[in-house]
């Protein structure tokens, strides 16, 4: 069944409306009449399937047909941290990373980055970023629409790892712990994260330098590795949270 996310505002007790692009999408692709059904969400802590009751020329008004619990949604939130790549591989990483489970991305420039900034251009991107975030997460039935931050430095991103109950620094040096065994010391197992974030960093097209590598330890980040293959950077991060889902879980681990 086709999902959309709304604003609350639009979200109201017994009606809904979708408007804009959805609206278009739901009248011109889905070809949709009075009647239809879909699922609504306002992406916080509403979720319910409503049905058709008009169609106008830009929008839809919707009646509540049942309120339902919200689905979708790990129980450890997870953030990944991906060193902005050449191209379109963030796209991915973000498509991919909301339908595994993510909550958050968070771009950042480490000293490894060949994509030169350029914060008027990033803004068009950003904007690209969250409409994939919004699509991947009605695909995947989510809950929620993932956060996609604004791209920061390497300092701003450390200044993260704090905020979290894990930061996993994927890292391929030998001696580097097996993930598996971080997420055991850290004990996500028994004690999904107690409502802090699991962070994800991952490093690009060149990886880290060993200086960077030192900073995160000190920081308090945990350097594992993803296992002997060397995976690109847009693949490792969606690797290292499919392994962590399945370890708390929620991929039937």
């Amino acid at each position: 069944m086709q999902r959309y996310f709304i604003p609350a505002e639009n979200y109201m007790e017994q009606q809904a409306i979708i408007r804009g692009d959805d609206a278009h999408h739901l009248m011109r692709v889905m070809r949709a009449s009075p009647g239809d059904r879909v699922v609504i969400s306002d992406g916080v802590n509403r979720e319910a399937l409503a049905e058709v009751v008009e169609l106008y020329k830009e929008n839809v008004l919707l009646r509540i047909v049942e309120e339902r619990p919200m689905a979708g949604e790990p129980h450890t939130a997870v953030w990944i941290a991906q060193s902005l790549p050449k191209g379109d591989k963030l796209e991915t990483v973000i498509q991919k990373g909301t339908e595994i489970g993510a909550v958050r991305f968070v771009p950042f420039m480490s000293a490894r980055t060949v994509v030169q900034y350029d914060a008027r251009k990033e803004a068009k991107r950003l904007d690209r970023w969250r409409k994939i975030a919004k699509e991947a997460a009605e695909q995947a039935h989510r809950g929620r629409i993932p956060e996609v931050d604004e791209p920061r430095s390497w300092k701003q991103l450390l200044e993260l790892v704090p905020e979290t109950a894990l930061t996993l620094f994927c890292y391929e040096k030998e001696g580097a712990a097996r993930l598996r065994d971080a997420v055991t010391a850290a004990q996500l197992r028994s004690e999904p994260s107690a409502g802090r974030p699991v962070l994800i960093v991952v490093g690009p097209e060149g990886g880290f330098t060993e200086e960077e590598a030192k900073a995160a330890e000190e920081a308090g980040c945990a350097v594992v590795g993803l296992g002997d293959r060397i995976l690109r950077t847009e693949t490792a991060g969606v690797v290292a949270l499919s392994c962590l889902m399945y370890e708390t879980g929620e991929m039937g681990g």
